[in-house]
Parts: structure tokens; C-alpha cells; sequence
């Protein structure tokens, strides 16, 4: 009989985030898949250990995604990691990816997924709190509220025509870009939140354009409404 392969969402930082059903697929899985070459660099494993303390005892698959646009050095990996998975499923082991967030918002468990699935294996995503349902609780604000829309951009590409949308707009993922993103916010009339790790340790929090951080990091997420 094959393995199973389960993408799990273990939320935006904080471990009592978890959901039940993460942690029972984690401690029923003999087998811990995570997206990083290194297990101690690892956000998703760092914070599922501190919650289920037991995976530090199974085997573990680490799958190399690096962080990069370059399509072809994303392909080769997604490759790569399909065949660690599928070998492991083969033998009849379930397995459990892990994935900060939500395992199918911007994660590359979704495209393992895919080719697992693709490959005849059976696949189940377990979903995670997003990141900016994290961040509204953090500062205590409605996501959207009435007839709001809301929006969720991917902040390091361009954002331009993005923020003319009506509702409420995510940034999320801005990397490198952030300072970039946060000029175009100084020059339009926007309430903006930034929280940056979530729920992790050294998290920082920004009430507005102007507070954001210089040296804010890849974990920084903006909720971003027009000002009245």
C-alpha cells in the first residue's frame, strides 16, 4: 500500500496556532517533509516542533525550494522535491510537508502537491490560519467589514493597480521590495498595518506607511485600506 502525502499548514508563527488536525496528521505521519535544505532555518519546522515536540524523532526529507524567479531553477526543484516525496510514498510511508500558513495561499507545498498527485498518489491538504487573519487579530481590526472586499496581493511584484482596487488589500511577500512598497504607500492616502513574524519571536509591529521599518523583513504583512 502507498503512502499518503499530507501539505499542512502550521500557521503564521504562533504554535498554539496550530490546528488540531495538523498536529494529529504530524503525529500519526512517520515521515516529515519541510521546504528548506536546512531543518534549523526551517520557519514552518521551527514552529511545528515547539507543538508537536515528537517529530524531532522521524525521519525528516528536506526539500531545497530556493527563494528565486528564475523559472527554470524553480522547476528543477519542484522536480527534485517530487522525487524525495514519491520514494518515501513508495515504501508505503506517509508523509506530512509542512508549510508556514496556509498550505494552498503562496506555498510551494501546492505545487508538490500537484505533482504528487499528478504521479497516481493520494494527497490531502490540511489548511492553516493565514497569515492576515493573524495579523487583524494581532491589531485587534476587521479583515473586511460589510460589503468590503478584500484583496491579497503578492507585494514583490508590481502593486500598482493593485491598490486602486476597491476594499481592503494584503501585501504579502514583499522581500526585497519593501521599501519600494512603502514609498508608494507614503504617496497615497492609505491606513496601513505591518506586522512583521507574526507570532514569532523579534515580531514588529507599524500603525502606519511612515512607521514601517527600514530593515523590515520577508515575514512583514500590510493590510491596507483607503484612508476616509
Amino acid at each position: 500500500m502507498k503512502g499518503i502525502l499530507y501539505a499542512v499548514g502550521v500557521g503564521p508563527g504562533d504554535p498554539e496556532l496550530l490546528t488540531l488536525k495538523a498536529v494529529r496528521r504530524m503525529r500519526e505521519c512517520p515521515v516529515i517533509a519541510i521546504p528548506h535544505r536546512d531543518p534549523t532555518r526551517c520557519t514552518a519546522y521551527r514552529i511545528a516542533v515547539q507543538a508537536v515536540p515528537e517529530i524531532l524523532g522521524k525521519q525528516l526529507v528536506c526539500v531545497d525550494i530556493p527563494m528565486t524567479k528564475d523559472a527554470a531553477c524553480i522547476a528543477k526543484s519542484h522536480r527534485e522535491g517530487i522525487a524525495l516525496l514519491a520514494a518515501c510514498l513508495e515504501e508505503g510511508k506517509h508523509v506530512a510537508l509542512l508549510t508556514l500558513g496556509d498550505s494552498l495561499i503562496y506555498a510551494s507545498s501546492m505545487y508538490l502537491l500537484e505533482g504528487i498527485k499528478a504521479l497516481g498518489y493520494e494527497t490531502e491538504a490540511v489548511s492553516g490560519i493565514p497569515s492576515f487573519c493573524a495579523a487583524a487579530a494581532r491589531f485587534q481590526i476587521p479583515l473586511v467589514k460589510n460589503s468590503e472586499e478584500l484583496h491579497i496581493l503578492p507585494a514583490s511584484y508590481q502593486i500598482d493597480e493593485g491598490l486602486k482596487l476597491p476594499g481592503v488589500k494584503v501585501l504579502m511577500k514583499a522581500g526585497s521590495r519593501m521599501q519600494e512598497v512603502k514609498q508608494q504607500l507614503l504617496q497615497g492616502s492609505y491606513e496601513v498595518a505591518m506586522v512583521e513574524n507574526c507570532g514569532m519571536p523579534g515580531e514588529r509591529i507599524a500603525r502606519s506607511a511612515k512607521d514601517i521599518p527600514e530593515d523590515a523583513g520577508y515575514y512583514s504583512l500590510m493590510i491596507v485600506r483607503n484612508a476616509d
